[in-house]
Parts: C-alpha cells; sequence; structure tokens
C-alpha cells in the first residue's frame, strides 16, 4: 500500500478536459454511421424515364457532310532566278600555254630522274675504281715483300757461299802449311818458327780449349749480332785452372760476359797441349754463334 501511494505521489498530474474529448469523439461517429448508412439505402429506389420518338423513314439514312470550302492557299513566294557566273572562255592560245607548260614539268621530272640515275651509275663506277685501286695496291705490296723475301734469301746465301768458300780457302792454306811443315820439328803443323820447340801454345790448341770450356757455357738470350768476349785465366803445370778468370775485353752484353766466365770456373781444369805443356796464362775469346 504504501508502495502504490508512493508511485501515484510521484505520477504526473490527470490532463484537464479528458472526459469531454471522449463524448465528443463518440458523437462524431455516431453522425459519421448515420450519414453512411442513409447514403446506401437511397439508391435501391426505382427510377420512371419517360421519352417521345417520332419516326420519318423506315431506314435510316445518314445525311451527306456539308460542303466545306477550303481556306485559300497563301500567295507563292516570287521564284528567284539565279544566273549561273558567266563562264569564261578557254582561248587556243591558253590551252596552248597550259600544254606548254607540262611539257616543260614532265621534262624537268625526266631530267632530275636522269641525273639520279647517272649520279647512281657514277658513284658504282667510283667504287668499282677504288676497289680495282686497293686490289692492286694489295698485290703490289705482296709482290714486294715476296721480291725483298727472295732478295734477302738470295742475300743471306750468297753470303753463306762467300763464308763457306773462306773457311775452305783457310782449311786449304792450313793444309798447305802442314804440309810444309819442318818433319824433325816439335811444333804443330801450322807453326813458321824454325826453333825445335814453340815458346807458345801450338795452333790447335785453343780449338782443344773451346771444345773443353764452351759446353759449360749456359746462355740462353737472343742476341742479333756476335759479341766478342775475351778472358784470362792462370792454369797449373797440370792443367787446373788457378784462380778466378778475368775479363780483358767486354763484349758489350753483361749477360754473355757473365756466362763465359761461369763457364771457365765450372771447367775447373785444360788439356795440356801437344809438346804436353800447359802455358800458364791462357788468353781466349768466346762468341755466342761459333765461327
Amino acid at each position: 500500500m504504501h508502495a502504490a501511494a508512493d508511485r501515484l505521489e510521484f505520477a504526473p498530474p490527470p490532463t484537464p478536459g479528458l472526459a469531454r474529448a471522449l463524448l465528443l469523439a463518440i458523437t462524431a461517429h455516431a453522425l459519421l454511421m448515420v450519414a453512411l448508412t442513409a447514403g446506401l439505402s437511397w439508391k435501391h429506389e426505382a427510377e420512371l424515364v419517360s421519352a417521345q420518338a417520332e419516326l420519318w423513314s423506315a431506314v435510316p439514312v445518314e445525311a451527306a457532310p456539308k460542303l466545306i470550302e477550303p481556306p485559300p492557299l497563301p500567295p507563292a513566294p516570287p521564284v528567284r532566278v539565279v544566273e549561273p557566273p558567266p563562264q569564261s572562255r578557254v582561248t587556243d592560245a591558253e590551252i596552248a600555254v597550259e600544254r606548254d607548260k607540262l611539257r616543260r614539268q614532265d621534262d624537268k621530272e625526266r631530267a632530275r630522274k636522269l641525273q639520279e640515275i647517272q649520279q647512281q651509275k657514277q658513284a658504282q663506277l667510283n667504287l668499282e675504281k677504288k676497289r680495282e685501286q686497293e686490289k692492286r695496291d694489295k698485290d703490289k705490296k705482296l709482290a714486294d715483300d715476296k721480291r725483298q723475301a727472295e732478295q734477302e734469301a738470295k742475300r743471306k746465301e750468297t753470303a753463306a757461299a762467300q763464308e763457306k768458300a773462306k773457311r775452305l780457302e783457310a782449311q786449304r792454306q792450313e793444309n798447305l802449311k802442314r804440309l810444309t811443315g819442318l818433319a824433325n820439328a816439335s811444333g804443330s803443323a801450322g807453326a813458321t818458327g824454325s826453333a825445335a820447340q814453340s815458346s807458345g801454345p801450338s795452333a790447335s790448341y785453343g780449338a782443344k780449349l773451346e771444345a773443353r770450356i764452351r759446353p759449360n757455357i749456359v746462355f740462353s738470350d737472343e742476341i742479333a749480332d756476335n759479341p766478342r768476349a775475351v778472358v784470362l785465366f792462370n792454369a797449373a803445370p797440370d792443367g787446373t785452372i788457378v784462380g778466378k778468370p778475368r775479363l780483358k775485353t767486354p763484349s758489350g752484353n753483361k749477360g754473355w760476359d757473365d756466362a763465359v766466365l761461369r763457364a771457365i770456373e765450372k771447367t775447373e781444369s785444360i788439356p795440356r797441349d801437344t809438346d804436353g805443356r800447359v802455358p800458364p796464362v791462357i788468353e781466349m775469346g768466346f762468341t755466342p754463334k761459333k765461327l
């Protein structure tokens, strides 16, 4: 009870005039129902319709339409005659001039094409001439190189023949000296002295020394010329090389000079001469290419 009283205490107050509004709404609805009922009931009563007709013809015929004149046509606009522009009359002279003009244009075009063809032919001709000149130059160069090679080969062949002739002549002279030597002399065949025993080495002793020392030379450089290195070294009576060899005349190529000195040191001993002796001081010359 207390809870319901509390709710009513805080509820909004009732709207004034509510009963009067409800009464007016009920009255309006009642009037509306009466009006609808009266509108539906009046259509149920029959209506009496009376008419009179007068017969003029047994078959009905329809009357022709009334002639109606058409309205007058509006006046036609005036026709404007447009005269064509007067055509200019071309004379024979003008025709001849135009023909001559066209002929000159055709001549110029033909001349231009002919000039282009001539230029192309000239360019082709120049190219062929250039190729022929290059071929002639190449053939000439090959011929010159071949001629130079043949001349060089011929020169070398001539030099080799001359060198061979010199060696043969030297050998012939040596043979003559050997044949004319003294039979009882102790010197070599090439000796020219009058003593029974030579104080120096024999002529063939140098070849013996070179044959002993040259195999010990180690030298692989390519040399265009043939330089000569002259060395000095001492030897004991039994052929043993004493001390270090010395360079008397350099060849101009240090590598070759060093190779010769190393070869003499490596040899250690040399052979005796034909008389059984060994010179105490020996001077020899060596070249890369054996003469």
